[in-house]
C-alpha cells in the first residue's frame, strides 16, 4: 500500500500528465525548487520562484510531458520519482527523444506539502547523489 507521501506525489503527476502545471497547491510557500544535472543550475525559492522558474523552462517547449516510471519511498520525507520526458524544442526542433531523455525528481514532504522539489535532468547523476543504483529500491 501506498503512503500518503507517495499519493501525493501520484497525484501531482496525473496533473503533468496532461500537460497541467498550473495547479500548485501542493507546495509549501517557501517551496526550494532546484533544476539539476542540465547545462546550469537552477534553483528559486516560493511559489513565485517556482512558478517563473516553471513558466521559463515551459516556454521553451512545445508540448511538453513528462511521465512518472517509478516511485521510490526514500523515507518518511522524500519520494523519488524515476521520470522520462517528451517535447519538442521551439526554437530547435529537436525532438526530447533524440537526447537524454530520462531523469528524476525528488520531493521532500512535510504536513502534505512539498517544501523542496529537485528536478534532475540526469537520472545517473541523481542516483549517485542520493548513493543509489538503478534498481535499489
Amino acid at each position: 500500500m501506498a503512503s500518503a507521501n507517495v499519493d501525493l506525489v501520484r497525484s501531482i503527476y496525473a496533473a503533468w500528465a496532461r500537460g497541467d502545471f498550473s495547479s500548485v497547491e501542493w507546495a509549501d510557500p517557501g517551496i526550494e525548487f532546484v533544476f539539476a544535472g542540465g547545462p546550469e543550475l537552477v534553483t528559486a525559492t516560493g511559489l513565485p520562484g517556482m512558478l517563473e522558474g516553471l513558466r521559463d523552462f515551459l516556454s521553451a517547449w512545445e508540448g511538453f510531458r513528462v511521465a512518472a516510471d517509478e516511485y521510490r519511498e526514500l523515507d518518511s520525507e522524500r519520494v523519488l520519482v524515476l521520470v522520462h520526458f517528451s517535447a519538442r524544442g521551439k526554437t530547435s526542433g529537436l525532438e526530447l527523444g533524440q537526447m537524454r531523455t530520462k531523469g528524476s525528481n525528488l520531493f521532500h514532504i512535510r504536513s502534505d506539502r512539498v517544501t523542496r522539489l529537485v528536478l534532475d535532468w540526469d537520472l545517473e547523476h541523481a542516483l549517485a547523489d542520493l548513493g543509489l543504483a538503478p534498481d535499489d529500491g
